[in-house]
């Protein structure tokens, strides 16, 4: 059995109280499951890969955890009266609120069979155009060297985080807020989402 991740014990360790016990009896789940499994963070949140493919990851918020099975749609029957939420398995408030055990190990073999089968993952789609600077950030820009710097040697992804979240502001205001603190975390060397780095 592959040694557990001790990330992921740190993880579920500070977690609320509700959280803890599903997030252990997930991670249980998977291992019985799946002897194989190895652990990993992905995206800040403990994740589970059989023969180096992602099947499986889990997380906690403020008052749900989650549960995503990678190939979801290809393991898991839909289900329409779940409370919706990330993740196969809705929102995840006590451990009663997971599906019975056996079928989360029908799941995760449902996933290691198409990992197997050379892994039947989702299909791929064409990469996104680049991004288009949204023009109050470049203006914003213009009187800041560093800032600009940045954004031009960031690769097309993270500058689509910024311009995203630019450009879905609601109300000016917002937008305008915004613009300022992208200038000043750009002009940092900061991604848009650098508070998460260290997760």
């Amino acid at each position: 059995m592959p040694t557990p991740d001790p990330r992921i014990d740190a993880y579920i360790a500070r977690q609320a109280d509700f959280a803890q016990p599903i997030l252990a009896e997930l991670r249980a789940r998977v291992h019985a499951a799946c002897p194989e499994v190895e652990e990993a963070i992905k995206w800040g949140a403990p994740a589970f890969t059989y023969r180096g493919k992602l099947i499986a990851g889990m997380a906690a918020f403020k008052q749900h955890a989650a549960f995503n099975l990678w190939l979801g749609k290809q393991v898991v029957e839909t289900n329409p009266t779940l409370a919706p939420g990330m993740g196969q398995y809705g929102r995840l408030a006590s451990v009663a609120d997971l599906p019975a055990r056996r079928d989360t190990t029908r799941h995760v073999h449902a996933a290691m069979a198409l990992v197997d089968a050379g892994g039947a993952a989702r299909a791929v789609s064409a990469p996104k155009p680049p991004p288009s600077l949204p023009a109050d950030l470049a203006a914003a820009m213009a009187g800041n060297a560093a800032a600009r710097r940045t954004w031009d040697n960031f690769p097309p992804g993270k500058r689509r985080e910024y311009a995203d979240w630019i450009t879905e502001a609601k109300r000016d205001e917002t937008r305008a807020r915004r613009v300022a603190e992208a200038v000043a975390w750009l002009a940092e060397g900061k991604s848009r989402h650098w508070k998460y780095a260290g997760c």
